[in-house]
């Protein structure tokens, strides 16, 4: 049996997508892909020149706008312009960066890879006919949830420990949300997905030049190409599935896309909940439904 990949997409003629950090990478495919089979993609990024460039090397209905996850007056701002979504891809994210806070004193990792996207995603789903795919990462089982200290302002700060936190959030934050769509008799799911390791320019920005050498090489002998990795989104975007079904490579990081395990904190539901309604707290935004 053929394995699935992005030439078995179904058409999505008809249909809209947000993408975030749709500029390059993972989002980039993700964008370009959708758009081949017709989707009206909202390529979301905070650069949108390099957001303009992007969407000028795909082909069919393209829109750039601007959004940047580490400020929460723009993800309303973003939020407000929008009128319909079939399709939330939270794509978008850093790896392993210094130390740094967002526009609103957060960790800058916690801050975009998770609260961002908590907020965008709480304030479009009113407007949201379809599913919300998350991206996480395998390292997950790198993370910890620390709830009295979300934002590393009393623990010494690791980059990669505060990376795991936030990509383990993003699987909490899928549970918590088709729980609470469950809940509401919401058509709406929630999935989420993972790339396996692939090459993209979130490796390498650590501030350490011995690490970002180090992840150079690493990409180069071992990383999978942008469009595998962009795979497992898709997959996660298309494919008739469960909610909170967690999507990445057989094989951890190659192997056909299929419904992946995941660690036993990602597991913990109470730990879902209350991160949930930390996030309403730091955010300012509800579940609307």
């Amino acid at each position: 049996m053929t394995e699935w990949n992005a030439r078995d997409l179904p058409s999505f003629e008809g249909r809209t997508v947000i993408v975030t950090g749709a500029n390059s990478g993972l989002g980039e495919v993700t964008a370009r892909e959708l758009a081949r089979v017709g989707a009206k993609v909202i390529v979301a990024v905070r650069d949108t020149d390099k957001g303009t460039a992007a969407a000028a090397r795909m082909t069919g209905a393209v829109e750039v706008r601007r959004l940047d996850l580490a400020a929460l007056s723009s993800v309303r701002e973003f939020a407000d312009g929008i009128e319909h979504v079939d399709v939330l891809i939270n794509n978008a994210g850093i790896m392993a960066v210094p130390f740094a806070q967002t526009a609103d004193g957060f960790e800058s990792q916690i801050g975009v890879n998770h609260l961002g996207h908590f907020a965008l995603t709480n304030l479009l789903l009113p407007k949201l006919t379809g599913r919300v795919v998350t991206v996480s990462s395998d390292l997950h089982r790198l993370g910890r949830i620390d709830l009295d200290d979300l934002n590393w302002k009393s623990r010494r700060y690791s980059p990669w420990r505060a990376y795991g936190q936030s990509k383990l959030a993003n699987l909490l934050f899928t549970s918590e949300l088709q729980r609470r769509l469950t809940q509401a008799n919401s058509t709406l799911i929630a999935v989420v997905a993972h790339p396996g390791y692939s090459a993209t320019n979130l490796q390498g920005r650590t501030g350490n030049p011995v690490g970002d050498r180090a992840s150079a090489l690493a990409n180069r002998l071992f990383a999978t190409s942008a469009e595998f990795g962009a795979q497992q989104t898709l997959y996660a975007a298309s494919q008739d599935l469960p909610g909170d079904t967690f999507i990445g490579p057989r094989f951890s990081s190659r192997g056909p896309s299929r419904p992946v395990g995941r660690s036993k904190a990602a597991h913990d539901t109470k730990t879902a909940a209350a991160l949930w309604n930390l996030s309403e707290e730091l955010t300012g935004t509800k579940f609307p439904l």
